[in-house]
Formats: C-alpha cells, structure tokens, sequence
C-alpha cells in the first residue's frame, strides 16, 4: 500500500445497492466469470444472505475496499463471495471479513462454515487454511467458465 493509504480505518457495514458500482468494479478485476449487477441485487434481497462491504476511510475519502456475502441456513454458514480491491489486497480485509462472517455465525449459535473455491486459487486457499478451514471435498467441473473442480472446505465456528 501507498503512503497515502498509511493512515486509514476500515469499517464494515451492510453492503447497499448504492454500493453495487464499487462492488461490481471489484468484482470484475477479481474473477474470470464475474457476479452480474442482477446476481448481487437478488442477494441483497434474499432473507438468508448477508451482503456485507468494507469501507477504508483516510482522511475526508472513503473507499469501497472489499466485500463478503453469505448464506445463513439452516445450521451453517456458507461462503458465497469475497473479493478485495487489487490496491488493498493483502491488508487483512479478507480476514476481517471472514473473521466477521464467523463472529455472526457465533452470536446467532451456527457451529459450522463452508465455501467451495477454486483448486487453482492458491492463495485463498492458504487464507482459509490459516482460519481453520480443511478439505472435505471436491465438485468436479464446478466452474463453468473453465470446467475447474472447486475444493470444498468446512470449519467449526470457534
């Protein structure tokens, strides 16, 4: 990160439609077969998911940095979507937005995590690895952008 992003405070909030022009942007510089603008607007309507943006806030500007989406169902959380803005990766905003999800799943009783992500997605696989999520399984040809398998992985809420 720059020096002009030294000083900054990040706030995580519930993701507005207001914010789908950041979230989209984001979403396309991170993955190869983008969410639609339809896709995130029926997840801010769905009863069980919860949508999610963080905000980096330096000085007077306030930057849509990254953001989560999840399902709550039945007794488990499921990781749908995450993504962080190429100039603030690797700042712990995925972090503190996994850590987030699960802090949620805490407080309403839910004992365990999943997400599906791309075997080839080394590093956000290492990510989830250092939050206690392992290998349950595999989707063959999960990805229909380029017929990759997904890794399943699960973890207890902590």
């Amino acid at each position: 990160m720059s020096d002009k992003h030294d000083a900054f405070q990040v706030s995580i909030d519930l993701m507005r439609k207001a914010d789908l022009p950041e979230i989209l942007a984001i979403e396309r510089e991170s993955f190869s077969a983008p969410w639609t603008e339809a896709m995130f607007i029926n997840e801010l309507d769905c009863a069980h998911a919860q949508c999610l943006s963080a905000r980096i806030n330096f000085g007077k500007k306030s930057v849509l940095a990254a953001y989560i989406i999840f399902w709550i169902v039945a007794d488990e959380v499921h990781l749908h979507n995450l993504a962080v803005k190429k100039e603030f990766r690797r700042q712990n905003l995925a972090l503190n937005l996994l850590k987030t999800m699960e802090d949620i799943a805490k407080q309403i009783g839910i004992r365990a995590q999943t997400l599906e992500v791309r075997q080839s997605n080394k590093a956000a696989i290492k990510l989830y690895e250092k939050l206690g999520f392992v290998v349950k399984g595999r989707r063959p040809n999960y990805y229909t952008d380029t017929k990759e398998d997904a890794i399943i992985m699960w973890a207890d809420v902590k």
